[in-house]
């Protein structure tokens, strides 16, 4: 249903991905990711569509995050690059398309904008409301369940009016109490507003609106669902690092096991917007803390396809890049257990020295002298001699904590001489 709803805003988003592209015209004139004539002519033309037809998928484009509008310049968005191949890069778009149904549709012009942005406030209530009806509900119904809503609001404000009372007659009367100003939107009437959001609604799919009654579609139940599922997993996180940034929220959950850590990095992710939350993580996976490294793709796991474009481009950083190749492996299907294959010798190896600094510095030594088994090196000299050659800034503390853990005084004597190696260049 989301590919038949979205397939004409596809369209247009594919033309655009290769008719505008480097060295090609200017998307837009305003620089408000509007259209321009030309374009909308060439693509109309292209098309076989009328020039309102290619604009009005255009727009829909853009609220779906097919097309990403910069300047005067238009680029194609990851759900289109995914668009083929992963059924939640589709089902995304048109979440992303059912948030913005008040920018899909025209709002009255004869409304004050606060009095519209109380009514979009207040749908996701009557939103919730059908979900919960399953099935179609009076609007008159939705109307009670508005009004109700919007009063809540108001309330919520609390505009008190402090200015000046009259005088009450007599000595004896008491103060007036301050009374409580009427919004300037208080005299907005609400029935059509709310026609104005059912049929707003109905445009993105999520509801069909007709007869005096409306009906979420199996879509709009759906993405209500999803809605709801996000605010409980919110609600229920289980470190409480919901409010912390990305580094501080990795640094809680670095004692959790596997499973709570998950349920955390769902929590945190369910309470911001999936871009800035990928953004952090990779800022957090660039610092020094090899730890934070590691859980930060472990999160970027839970993140799924959206993180795909910046983890990919983290191929280009060195310390980096192990991680990403192997989260791109197993985001295409490869099993983790076999994902490494992905890795050469060399990146192979940095990884093996990056995790041992992780172990050292907050790990226990049984854990680090187990960590040698995990080398790709058949033996311990073949180990130190490409760890040498691998320069991982941490290699030396990394070789002197080993030393000092291993219960072999024969193989520690030979980590430290190679630490010691390292260490003044030899």
């Amino acid at each position: 249903m989301a590919r038949s709803g979205l397939a004409a805003a596809a369209r247009v988003a594919r033309w655009a991905d290769a008719a505008l592209g480097p060295g090609g015209d200017s998307a837009t004139t305003d620089g408000k990711a509007t259209l321009s004539d030309a374009t909308a002519e060439r693509a109309a033309a292209a098309l076989g569509l009328t020039p309102e037809r290619v604009r009005a998928d255009w727009d829909t484009a853009r609220l779906a995050g097919l097309i990403e509008v910069h300047g005067d310049s238009a680029r194609p968005g990851w759900r289109l690059r995914a668009w083929d191949r992963d059924d939640s890069a589709v089902l995304r778009g048109w979440v992303a398309l059912c948030d913005a149904w008040s920018l899909a549709y025209p709002e009255p012009e004869e409304y004050e904008p606060a009095a519209v942005a109380e009514v979009v406030t207040a749908m996701p209530q009557v939103l919730s409301f059908l979900q919960l009806s399953a099935g179609p509900v009076p609007v008159p119904q939705l109307l009670d369940l508005l009004e109700q809503r919007v009063t809540e609001l108001r309330t919520e404000r609390c505009e008190i009016d402090y200015a000046p009372q009259p005088a009450a007659a007599g000595a004896g009367a008491e103060t007036p109490r301050p009374a409580l100003a009427e919004p300037a939107t208080a005299d907005a009437p609400l029935e059509p507003l709310l026609d104005w959001a059912l049929r707003a609604l109905a445009s993105v799919g999520a509801l069909t609106y007709g007869d005096g009654q409306a009906t979420l579609t199996p879509l709009g139940s759906w993405a209500v669902w999803v809605k709801l599922e996000q605010i409980c997993v919110a609600a229920q996180s289980p470190a409480g690092n919901i409010e912390q940034g990305a580094e501080d929220m990795l640094r809680g959950c670095a004692r959790l096991r596997p499973n709570a850590a998950r349920a955390e990095y769902r929590a945190w992710l369910a309470a911001r917007p999936v871009g800035s939350a990928v953004t952090e993580l990779i800022a957090a996976a660039r610092g020094e803390d090899a730890l934070l490294r590691g859980l930060a793709f472990e999160a970027l796991r839970v993140v799924g396809a959206p993180a795909e474009p910046e983890v990919r481009a983290a191929l280009d950083e060195p310390t980096l890049r192990p991680y990403a190749l192997l989260w791109l492996a197993e985001h295409d299907g490869a099993d983790p257990e076999d994902a490494h294959e992905v890795l050469t010798r060399e990146e192979a190896t940095w990884l093996w020295v990056d995790t041992a600094a992780a172990v050292a510095d907050h790990g226990e030594a049984p854990l680090l002298v187990r960590h040698l088994e995990s080398a790709v090196q058949p033996t311990v000299p073949a180990l130190l001699s490409e760890v040498r050659a691998v320069g991982h800034p941490r290699t030396v503390q990394v070789l002197v904590a080993l030393a000092a853990a291993h219960p072999d005084p024969a193989l520690a004597k030979a980590v430290r001489r190679a630490a010691f190696q390292v260490h003044t260049g030899g």
